[in-house]
């Protein structure tokens, strides 16, 4: 029913701790109020070498989130990115390079009761604040995440943003690029990203997931294909399935970390 927020479980699957938000019709009264009572949400993007595209990515994010205090963290750019960024955000600061460093950083001024960590390359939806106001609304709700969508009509991406979707949810696990969200106080109650050289998103994922549930939001979050298409979608695919499973088998974090060097050594922030 539409006028149903969630629904549980998940296509039969045993993963109790996920709700499935719906997308609900909502008068603009009631989203405002839905805003209202959520609170504010600071949204933290880390950065490195974005110059050719950080000033539209900012500017289309800002677009579909005004209400929200937009934080970004550049991790040592040598391209002007931090100049060019500043000009489009409410603070842009500089923290020493890897993503969970710069996470971390943003999330220490951040003003906002909810916390939503993006990547630079993707698109937002339109009603992207609604939805996560209106995940948060329940109260077992820690966080969660958005699904993803690959614009290319390649088999190899669907086995990216649609089948690897199922499996995380099997696997109980997900990453970055799925732009999590939480609620400030359970970000700070597990001591943020775990400041590694790899998987810090997995690991934060698992640490948020045993606190409450988390919220699945269906509209999805548009990735670019940018790293796919400068090492090949095929390889690239095969080598993050490979450094997943490895995880999944407790290797070592920096043996994973030298197998990802490896292979995708080009492909930072």
């Amino acid at each position: 029913m539409r006028g149903e927020r969630f629904r549980e479980p998940i296509h039969g699957l045993s993963l109790h701790d996920v709700i499935v938000l719906t997308k609900p019709e909502l008068s603009n009264t009631k989203k405002e109020s839905a805003n209202i009572r959520s609170g504010p949400i600071s949204i933290i993007v880390p950065v490195l070498n974005e110059a050719a595209t950080i000033e539209r990515f900012l500017q289309r994010l800002g677009e579909r989130t005004e209400r929200a205090e937009l934080i970004v963290v550049d991790g040592g750019s040598s391209d002007g990115t931090f100049e060019l960024a500043q000009r489009h955000c409410d603070r842009c600061l500089r923290a020493s390079p890897g993503r969970a460093v710069q996470m971390n950083a943003g999330a220490r001024t951040a003003s906002s009761d909810t916390l939503w960590f993006l990547h630079a390359d993707c698109e937002v939806p339109a009603d992207c604040l609604e939805q996560i106001s209106n995940a948060l609304r329940h109260p077992q709700v820690v966080g969660g995440f958005f699904r993803i969508r690959i614009p290319n009509k390649r088999l190899v991406y669907r086995l990216t943003d649609s089948f690897a979707h199922y499996a995380g949810l099997l696997l109980c696990m997900r990453f970055g690029d799925h732009g999590f969200f939480c609620r400030r106080n359970r970000f700070d109650e597990i001591g943020g990203f775990p400041e590694i050289p790899l998987m810090e998103d997995a690991e934060f994922f698992g640490k948020l997931r045993r606190l409450g549930r988390i919220a699945v939001i269906p509209s999805r979050l548009i990735s670019s294909p940018r790293r796919y298409e400068r090492m090949g979608p095929w390889r690239l695919t095969l080598t993050y399935g490979v450094i997943a499973l490895l995880y999944l088998l407790r290797v070592p974090i920096p043996v994973l970390a030298r197998i990802y060097r490896r292979t995708c050594a080009q492909l930072q922030v």
